[in-house]
This record gives C-alpha cells, sequence and structure tokens, in this order.
C-alpha cells in the first residue's frame, strides 16, 4: 500500500479523474501502515507523526508547492457550482474573478517549500488532500437537507438549524451551527450548500446566488466583508455550518474507506470524530 493508494481512494470517492490543484502527492512513498490525518498538517505534525511512528502524514488544507502556488485555479470549480444554481456562465466567471486574483497575488507570493522541504528532509511521506473531501461534504450535507426541506416551502432558518444540530456530524461539537445573516423565523427559500470551492467567493459570487434565486447559503465560514455586504444588501441568509465539523464529513469517508483498505488512520487536528 502506498502514497498513490491513499490519494487514488480519495480522487475516487469525490467523483474525480484527476488531482485539482489543492491536491498532490508532495512525498511518495510504499509500504505505509500507519497514516496520520488532519485538517492543518505542517512541520509539527510532521515531527510528531515521525515521534509516534507513522509512516505517512496527510494534510487537508493545502499547505505545499503547487498545492499552495496554484491554489487560485481550483476555485474554477465554483463557476460550474453557479451555473447548476441558475446563474448564467459568463457572469459566473466575472463574478469569481476579483476573489481569484486576490487569491493568486497572496499564493504566489508564499513560502510553498516550507512544509513540503520538512517532510523531504525527513523523509516523511506527505499529501496534502483538499477538494476532494469537501466535494464529498457538501454532497452529503446537500442531499440531506434537500431530503428534508425540499418540499416544505415556508422552512425557516431555525429549522434548518435544528436540523443540523441533530446530525451526529455536528452535535455535542464545540463549534455549533449558527446564523450568521437573518433571523431564526426568516424562511429559507432555496437552499444551497457550498463548501466545495477553494476558497469563499467573495461578495459578488455571493450576491449572484441570490440573483440567482436562491434564499439561504449553507457554508463553512464566511468572512466579514460578506457578512456586512448581504445584511446591507438585505438579499438573503448566511448559515455557517461550522468548519471542522464540516471538513471532518468528507474526510471521515476517506478515513472509512482507507481503513477498510487496511490502513491504521489515526486523525487530529480539526478532525471531530
Amino acid at each position: 500500500m502506498n502514497t498513490n493508494d491513499l490519494m487514488n481512494t480519495a480522487l475516487k470517492l469525490a467523483k474525480l479523474d484527476e488531482k485539482p490543484y489543492d491536491t498532490d502527492i508532495i512525498v511518495e512513498s510504499e509500504n505505509i501502515k500507519r497514516v496520520l490525518i488532519g485538517i492543518d498538517m505542517e512541520t509539527p505534525e510532521l515531527l510528531l507523526a515521525r515521534e509516534l511512528g507513522f509512516d505517512c502524514v496527510v494534510s487537508h488544507h493545502p499547505k505545499a508547492d503547487n498545492c499552495v502556488v496554484d491554489f487560485a485555479k481550483v476555485m474554477d470549480v465554483q463557476i460550474d457550482r453557479m451555473v447548476k444554481a441558475g446563474v448564467p456562465i459568463n457572469k459566473a466567471q466575472k463574478v469569481l474573478k476579483k476573489k481569484q486574483q486576490s487569491i493568486d497575488l497572496g499564493r504566489h507570493a508564499s513560502n510553498y517549500d516550507r512544509v513540503s522541504s520538512a517532510a523531504r528532509l525527513m523523509n516523511m511521506p506527505y499529501l496534502n488532500i483538499h477538494i476532494p473531501a469537501d466535494f464529498i461534504t457538501e454532497e452529503i450535507v446537500q442531499t440531506k437537507l434537500d431530503k428534508v426541506f425540499s418540499n416544505k416551502p415556508k422552512t425557516k432558518l431555525k429549522d434548518i438549524i435544528d436540523e443540523l444540530n441533530s446530525w451526529e456530524y455536528y452535535k455535542g461539537k464545540v463549534a455549533q451551527p449558527v446564523i450568521r445573516v437573518g433571523s431564526s423565523d426568516d424562511y429559507a427559500g432555496k437552499i444551497e450548500v457550498l463548501m466545495a470551492g477553494g476558497t469563499n467567493g467573495g461578495v459578488d459570487v455571493y450576491k449572484s446566488y441570490f440573483e440567482a434565486g436562491v434564499g439561504t447559503i449553507i457554508a463553512m465560514h464566511v468572512p466579514e466583508d460578506v457578512k456586512k455586504a448581504v445584511a446591507e444588501q438585505n438579499i438573503g441568509n448566511i448559515i455557517v455550518a461550522p468548519h471542522m465539523p464540516s471538513d471532518s464529513i468528507g474526510l471521515l469517508e476517506i478515513v472509512k474507506t482507507w481503513r477498510e483498505q487496511g490502513f491504521k488512520v489515526t486523525c487530529m487536528s480539526g478532525i471531530v470524530e
């Protein structure tokens, strides 16, 4: 069992034929048995893995090499997501471009070699797996919400919060689902789960969803500028299903399959089992 086996399983579960820009094998290896995986796995976690006798480290958030430098390119998947929700493709491309360019400026100048050089010096197998896990999370959450609310036109935000809080994914976790824009008694309208786009698309992207007929967006997190703009324009609702528990949904589906394949997998750094 090797790093390619780990990666191919994640891609297959996410229904992807190739690695997205934010997902790659940074240090390859064969004969992997024990895997340490977390949301953010950097040099301290690599050292911990070596100390504890693990054979491989997997980080959900991209930390190394092309996964960092090319990160903005993976945001193109948001165009397809917007089109699916009713946004014209030309508009989707334009409203995403501002945030995409901003992300590219920051990532291009970042120290992309910091974690990968540590992994190579330690000879520690290391993977970044981002979008595949997020795709799995988004599909699971959207499907479950559709099943409950698709035939309930007068669903209110409090109903969605109650539903999310009933799921094992969020029940009893430190961070809980919360309404960021809107109030408990506001009607939800059409519900769209946006959890797989690299990063938040920004104010213009959110506005395009609401203009296309979406009433409530369910996200893992929302920046202050987006929250403020949506509230001021009074154009829709935002519910945050918390970041770490939500990321854990897709990651644990991958972990479950790895374990079935014979890998011994330990979760840490934000993955909530």
